[in-house]
């Protein structure tokens, strides 16, 4: 009888939660990739692409960083070992980088702003936040013109 080899687990890499509004209502002015600390339940229903960062942001406390509001839905298959749905979760950052950050909250009265979360190649989950001035809503309709006269101007190069 011959033997099956074993199949190598499926690393699900690539975008698990986009916040496109975070881009509209902020000017980014510096990004950085952080780990998060997350519960088995937590990670498994991110697999499944489960999860919402549109209202969260980040909140430098005591020392450390944390994601606050950043709904992760229940696993459904882990029934009494379940995860709070938006429960602050820790990030993992460099303390230099973490002085950069609160330094910029604390001076200008800016935001730390989720833009994305993702699985690395490694399979580890990553968050990338970026430190955001609310935008004006007179920024707001200056940036929907530019965008609609790029959009017009391709279209008109493309046909001319």
């Amino acid at each position: 009888m011959a033997k099956v080899p074993n199949k190598p687990a499926m690393i699900v890499t690539g975008p698990v939660a986009e916040n496109r509004r975070a881009r509209y209502d902020y000017e980014i002015m510096d990004t950085l990739e952080a780990g998060i600390v997350l519960t088995g339940t937590e990670v498994k229903s991110l697999r499944q692409g489960k999860c919402q960062i549109t209202e969260s942001y980040a909140s430098p406390e005591r020392g450390e960083l944390w994601l606050i509001n950043a709904f992760i839905p229940e696993y459904l298959q882990a029934n009494r070992f379940n995860h709070e749905e938006k429960r602050p979760r820790k990030l993992l950052v460099k303390k230099k980088d973490l002085a950069r950050f609160s330094q910029e909250v604390e001076r200008a009265g800016n935001t730390i702003v989720p833009l994305k979360l993702y699985f690395n190649e490694q399979g580890r989950a990553k968050i990338l936040i970026g430190v955001g001035k609310g935008k004006k809503s007179y920024d707001k309709r200056e940036t929907e013109r530019n965008r609609d006269w790029n959009r017009e101007k391709a279209r008109l190069l493309k046909h001319g």
